[in-house]
């Protein structure tokens, strides 16, 4: 044999090189087998864990409870703590550990419980610890012996108290089926899991880990990075990461090692918005002590969810990622319970994947008064729509917007405040913002607009300006600014703007929008005619009343020819003329169309007695008898809708105060002083409560109501 040899061998390892054909036969025995090469972790006594947190923020309340466990005497306590991934779980075993173990004298113990080989080795690492000896441990790896038994055998006999933490155990079966959890007289045992279920973890005592306080979480960013900004602005970034620990400690820990180019807060918050979340958060892992997907934002979920595929189990996934089309907000779980639902998991087992969501704390279940809601964190959402495969968008997002279409009425009715509408708001601006087609950015929009209709005639006017004023320039950027869907949200601004009393900001949005529809579609197109009928409102209440009046009135010429005498659009506009015309005009109307003084009975034969169009021409009809001289017969007709009102709509409901307001006027007009004051000073203090003492109509309300105090007041004159 010539030539260099090609092999090496180290330690016991020998190397054989021929050129020939060659049989060999060896039998090696090299000394003992014990457990140094079992192979396991390398220690026990010290946390297995990346990085120590700088302090341990809004955790004082769940370490008094487990300090407690350790002062009682009662032994074989069990606690576990759950929550979300990212929520400082780990950080909360870690700083009781060193509770434990430095004011208690403990003998702390921590075993890695995220998967059945790293958790038997850490187990029987324990068993060592506490006195087993060689031949036992092998007899227990090599299977001979129960590992569990052998394990806890020893920590009950252990000559010191000892306290156990079984960490990441987020698949409680492998514990359940080694029986690996018990409780010992010798000992405490805290478990941390994402499993939230109390079946998996009976006797034991559960204490909930959830994101931080608002100042707590600022606090952490300021721990970790204590020049890069101020408390106030560490609570902008806290906030957009919904104080989700690991979250915090990641950006804590990117701004704290930026070196060349020093970032601050308020910059690291401008680019959350503009860049991936978790992209970004995932820089401030280098400085961690190892890499491990737990400690990443953009991985730590996505092991729950390979585990899901692993097993056969694509619904929770399918969920999860239809929820992060939608906001990090309570979603009433009635928006699930739909047939809509089917295009993308069966509706049947829409139900047990909710429940595997919840129960490894993907999401959570939340009551909100009568509703019962889904809630699941920001930065999980964000974390997941960024890992969604892009073929699965189209399909998510049109069920998304099928399942929100379907919760909102389809005509959307005035009656009492729903809290359920106000709920659905950020999740249909949330899927305006992640959809980017135009088919579906359309949709999509017309959800949210006729959202926005139903929350303002419900009387929430804020949220309705909410919705519809951020709904408009989110779809404007793929639809443009004169979509017809964009003008109509726009429209719709406007109108709650001016139930707002912002009269300053609703006329000219209305008139640009009304002005973009003349244009494109004509005076007597549905959209125009609308909009000139929330924009007279405006004029009529901004001391532009000839106008109000020149428009409205076109406007009701435009819907008796496109839409019928008889049609509620049309029969809602003829109503208004009640509402604004002088005592003058309302003659005048009276002699050209003789049915303008019975719209009342027209609507209820036309839409029923207690349609919002009859309500509101009942109310406008004895606002005319008043300016007519009708003053009793305007007292009695405006007693029985104040009375209607408040049984169809709601005591609370802004018609109401309206209808007060003008049986106040009566009651003074037919001498009743004390009770005009009575009824007017209950308007105005409703009026503040419902649109604050700045609103319009909470000025005007006070002025009246001096003027009855005062004697001053007069009713108006009837026409001669």
């Amino acid at each position: 044999m010539s030539g260099e040899m090609d092999g090496r061998a180290q330690d016991h390892g020998r190397v054989y090189q021929t050129t020939g054909d060659q049989h060999i036969t060896e039998h090696h025995h090299y000394g003992s087998y014990g457990p140094a090469d079992m192979g396991g972790p390398d220690s026990v006594r010290r946390p297995a864990v990346g990085q120590t947190p700088v302090a341990l923020r809004d955790r004082g309340e769940v370490l008094a409870r487990l300090r407690e466990g350790l002062t009682s005497g009662r032994g074989a306590e069990v606690y576990v703590l759950h929550g979300m991934g990212g929520c400082g779980k780990t950080a909360v075993a870690q700083a009781f550990f060193d509770i434990a173990t430095g004011e208690y004298g403990r003998v702390g113990l921590w075993v890695n419980a995220a998967d059945r080989a790293t958790l038997r080795a850490g187990m029987l690492a324990a068993a060592a610890d506490r006195g087993a000896r060689d031949g036992e441990l092998l007899a227990a790896h090599q299977g001979h012996r129960p590992a569990a038994d052998l394990v806890w055998h020893h920590l009950d006999r252990s000559p010191e108290p000892w306290f156990l933490v079984l960490d990441n155990a987020d698949d409680p079966a492998i514990l359940r089926d080694g029986s690996w959890l018990r409780g010992s007289p010798r000992g405490t045992v805290l478990v941390t899991t994402r499993r939230a279920a109390a079946r998996w973890w009976p006797g034991a005592e559960l204490q909930h880990i959830g994101v931080l306080p608002r100042e707590d979480a600022a606090r952490v960013l300021c721990d970790l990075a204590p020049h890069s900004g101020t408390m106030e602005q560490a609570t902008e970034v806290a906030e957009r990461l919904g104080r989700l620990p690991l979250a915090l400690t990641l950006a804590g820990g990117f701004l704290a090692h930026q070196v060349i180019d020093p970032w601050t807060m308020d910059l690291y918050g401008r680019r959350l918005e503009e860049d991936e979340a978790a992209e970004l958060l995932d820089q401030g892992a280098d400085v961690l002590a190892e890499e491990d997907p737990r400690h990443l934002v953009g991985r730590t979920w996505q092991l729950t969810l390979d585990s899901f595929e692993e097993r056969g189990l694509p619904e929770p996934v399918s969920l999860l990622r239809l929820l992060a089309r939608l906001a990090p907000e309570p979603l009433p779980l009635s928006v699930l319970n739909r047939p809509e639902i089917a295009a993308l998991l069966p509706l049947p087992r829409t139900e047990a994947a909710l429940r595997v969501l919840v129960d490894h704390s993907l999401t959570q279940l939340v009551d909100l008064g009568d509703l019962r809601c889904a809630h699941s964190h920001g930065v999980l959402l964000d974390t997941v729509a960024a890992a969604t495969p892009p073929a699965d968008l189209p399909q998510l997002n049109t069920t998304a917007v099928r399942l929100l279409d379907a919760a909102v009425p389809a005509i959307p009715a005035a009656g009492p405040y729903d809290p359920r509408l106000r709920l659905l708001a950020p999740h249909a601006l949330a899927l305006l913002r992640k959809t980017t087609e135009p088919s579906g950015t359309s949709d999509a929009l017309a959800v949210a607009t006729r959202l926005a209709t139903a929350l303002h005639r419900t009387g929430d006017y804020l949220s309705a300006w909410e919705t519809a004023g951020a709904a408009a320039p989110l779809a404007s950027r793929t639809l443009g600014e004169e979509h017809r869907l964009v003008l109509a949200a726009h429209a719709r601004t406007g109108r709650s703007l001016f139930r707002l009393g912002r009269y300053e900001e609703a006329e000219p949005l209305l008139r640009r929008v009304r002005s973009t529809q003349l244009r494109l579609y004509g005076a007597d197109d549905p959209d125009t005619l609308d909009t000139g009928q929330g924009l007279q409102l405006v004029l009529g209440n901004n001391g532009k009343r000839e106008e109000a009046v020149a428009l409205l009135r076109s406007v009701v010429a435009g819907r008796r020819a496109a839409l019928g005498p008889w049609h509620p659009a049309t029969l809602r506009s003829r109503v208004s003329l009640l509402a604004i015309l002088t005592a003058g005009e309302t003659a005048t109307e009276a002699e050209a169309d003789e049915t303008f003084l019975s719209l009342p009975d027209a609507c209820t034969q036309r839409l029923g007695p207690e349609h919002a169009v009859t309500l509101s021409a009942r109310h406008n009809h004895a606002r005319a008898q008043f300016v007519l001289g009708r003053y009793q017969l305007a007292d009695d007709e405006i007693r029985r809708v104040v009375e209607d009102y408040q049984r169809v709509l709601g005591p609370g409901y802004p018609a109401v105060l309206a209808a007060r307001q003008l049986h106040a006027r009566t009651q003074a007009a037919l001498g009743h002083q004390e009770a005009a004051v009575v009824l007017m000073a209950e308007v105005v203090a409703g009026r503040e409560r419902a649109l604050g003492p700045d609103h319009p109509f909470t000025a005007s309300g006070r002025d009246l109501l001096k003027e009855l105090r005062s004697g001053r007041w007069t009713p108006p004159r009837p026409p001669e």
